[in-house]
């Protein structure tokens, strides 16, 4: 069962990450968790605090952690790996892919700071390529929750499932959007609102945009069915299909590149339909670099706040 909760609520994913490892440390006696240095700012220092035995800082040394994972999971452990987005996914991608989802190892990767998140770091620290990275690795589960408990329940059921998982957090507090999900699956998309004229398909961040998005247009009499895809590998093609089918569009929002990512996995899905009329739009971060400034005014600049979402979807469905 899922309830919307108020908007006033804040919790940021990372905090969800941290509680979750917390409740499965005396739970699992397989579970370690690995990270590169950044335990305060991935929070996995919680973890550390409590269960120093199962605790491993291997330095800023990302690629050699993701080998010692894959020499634990080989061991029967269950390895966590967490570091920021941009130095798991491009400075151990090499790691990963061989090392990791190559032999099909059980290592769970959680990362932190994802997209624009880290705001006045800059494009060195941005990560806008991950998704696009990790869904093209075989053997990998790719996941981007969108709230504190949606993350509760991505961190637990990775852990729960056999082999290699990416999950995708950010940095700062976000709006809780559920208060119980119970229904929560690994590659089950989540309708967080039913709609008939338009569909917004989101991921991580990105849902509760969406949402601001679908009341707008709820003002101008178009009704808009908003979809969650917080797993964007392996893809609910048939939520998509049958958004494809039952409203006219179909618009992406996600804090990623344009190109490789959830827009793409969407447009994939509704080009390989026969017959289908649905036309796609994809809405993320143009192909650039991006600029300095907070992760809410980027999203802006790069038409991703609600009225500009409403009026894209208006000109579409016209």
């Amino acid at each position: 069962m899922r309830i919307e909760n108020s908007k006033t609520l804040v919790r940021s994913t990372r905090t969800a990450y941290a509680d979750a490892l917390l409740d499965l440390g005396p739970e699992n006696d397989r579970l370690v968790v690995l990270d590169a240095d950044l335990s305060e700012s991935t929070m996995t220092c919680k973890f550390a605090k409590k269960y120093p035995e199962k605790f491993f800082n291997m330095g800023i040394a990302e690629q050699s952690m993701m080998g010692t994972a894959a020499g634990l999971a080989a061991c029967g452990m269950i390895p966590v790996c967490s570091t920021f987005s941009v130095f798991a996914s491009l400075r151990s991608g090499e790691q990963i892919r061989t090392s990791v989802a190559y032999p099909r190892l059980n290592v769970k990767i959680v990362t932190t700071h994802s997209g624009l998140s880290i705001g006045t770091a800059g494009a060195t620290h941005f990560c806008e390529e991950d998704l696009a990275i990790m869904r093209a690795i075989p053997n990998m589960t790719v996941i981007a929750p969108a709230d504190y408990l949606e993350t509760v329940q991505a961190v637990k059921a990775a852990v729960e499932m056999e082999g290699p998982v990416y999950i995708r957090l950010g940095r700062g507090d976000a709006p809780v959007l559920y208060a119980e999900l119970d229904d929560y699956q690994i590659g089950r998309a989540v309708t967080f609102r039913e709609g008939s004229d338009v569909t917004i398909a989101a991921a991580g961040v990105m849902l509760q945009r969406a949402v601001a998005a679908a009341e707008e247009l709820e003002k101008h009499g178009v009704s808009c069915r908003v979809l969650d895809i917080h797993t964007i590998k392996p893809f609910d093609k048939e939520a998509v299909e049958k958004a494809a089918r039952e409203t006219k569009a179909i618009i992406t929002m996600e804090e990623h590149n344009v190109f490789g990512g959830l827009g793409s996995a969407v447009a994939e899905t509704v080009a390989a339909m026969p017959g289908a009329k649905a036309v796609v739009k994809i809405l993320g971060i143009p192909d650039v670099f991006g600029d300095v400034a907070s992760a809410e005014l980027l999203w802006d600049s790069y038409h991703m706040d609600a009225v500009s979402v409403c009026n894209t979807a208006l000109e579409l469905i016209r």
